[in-house]
């Protein structure tokens, strides 16, 4: 049956990433991550706190090294309404930000409650993130070349004109080498791999696919877009430590089992949205004038896979006048 349009709660999210993106563009390149992902904490709580739901934080970013954090299990919202699991990452690529580099974002997915995967101690994991048109084509365990061969052909592309995202770490040196040797061009970036499972179904991007080893919440966050989108990630626990072996082993969690974005968020229902804090090549970065600060932003909702693009002109007088936010 046909539905009346309910509330699209990624326009309430986005101006929480919007205050989140505006505290933290103050320390853009000023070399204090800390700083920069505590500006965007503080603003996030603040913003959240406006909200009439009822908010818990599954995926509270900043656990692994200690950054300030909306913590795991944290509540927020007013405490009425919609019982939602929470997934935030006030910077994604603190290091990103504080070194003045590309594709620093901040970021907020939504879902009904019980339905984002819960990483437990797991803080990596092996992903490939295709967009709609590849979703059907693609393995996690397929080797690298054959992958590339099917996302070419889905994509009505030639193998040299394919794009992958890649973080620049030592752990993807093999997987780096069988792209090149495949004949597909890469794009590295040193962090923010949210921006690149972005980039990979975003329709306005170069980038093609994701592959490589990153954050899990991170993976579960990307998600609530990709639902959206309409591709596919396919992940698996990946643990690059022992003590992370052994928490994963004794909480339970199957490290053998593929997860995709069904298992990653087990509801249409989500919401998501990202503004750029730093620029780049995904979401342009917060830009001030005399009177304005200016951010540009993506929304969207997974039920009906509506994207919006929201450039916002924010009058910093009046905000800092009514706003508990420090801008």
């Amino acid at each position: 049956m046909a539905e009346a349009p309910e509330r699209n709660l990624a326009l309430d999210i986005v101006r929480i990433t919007e205050a989140a993106a505006l505290a933290s563009a103050r320390w853009l390149g000023r070399g204090n991550k800390e700083a920069g992902d505590g500006a965007a904490v503080d603003a996030m709580r603040v913003s959240f706190s406006t909200l009439n739901i009822n908010g818990v934080v599954v995926i509270g970013e900043g656990e692994k090294d200690h950054a300030p954090m909306l913590s795991n299990g944290e509540h927020v919202g007013k405490g009425g309404g919609l019982s939602l699991d929470v997934a935030v990452d006030p910077v994604e690529g603190t290091n990103l930000l504080a070194y003045g580099r590309p594709n620093a974002i901040s970021v907020v997915g939504v879902a009904p409650r019980g339905s984002m995967f819960n990483p437990g101690p797991s803080f990596y994991m092996q992903k490939l993130v295709v967009s709609r048109e590849a979703r059907d084509v693609v393995e996690l365990d397929a080797p690298v070349k054959e992958n590339l061969k099917k996302i070419a052909k889905a994509l009505g592309k030639t193998m040299q004109d394919l794009v992958v995202f890649v973080l620049d770490k030592p752990r993807h040196e093999k997987l780096i080498s069988e792209i090149r040797e495949a004949g597909a061009r890469i794009q590295l970036q040193t962090d923010g791999d949210v921006a690149g499972a972005l980039m990979a179904v975003d329709p306005r991007s170069e980038v093609d696919v994701m592959m490589g080893t990153g954050g899990t919440p991170e993976g579960v966050l990307t998600a609530c877009a990709i639902k959206g989108m309409g591709g596919q990630i396919l992940a698996r626990l990946d643990p690059q430590s022992y003590v992370e072996k052994e928490s994963i082993n004794e909480s339970g969690i199957d490290m053998r089992e593929i997860l995709s974005v069904n298992e990653l968020v087990r509801s249409d229902d989500c919401f998501f949205a990202a503004t750029g804090i730093s620029g780049g090549d995904f979401l342009r970065g917060v830009h001030y004038s005399a009177k304005h600060a200016v951010t540009h932003s993506l929304v969207i909702r997974g039920k009906t896979g509506t994207l919006r693009y929201i450039e916002s002109y924010h009058n910093m007088d009046r905000l800092s006048k009514i706003s508990a936010v420090q801008y």
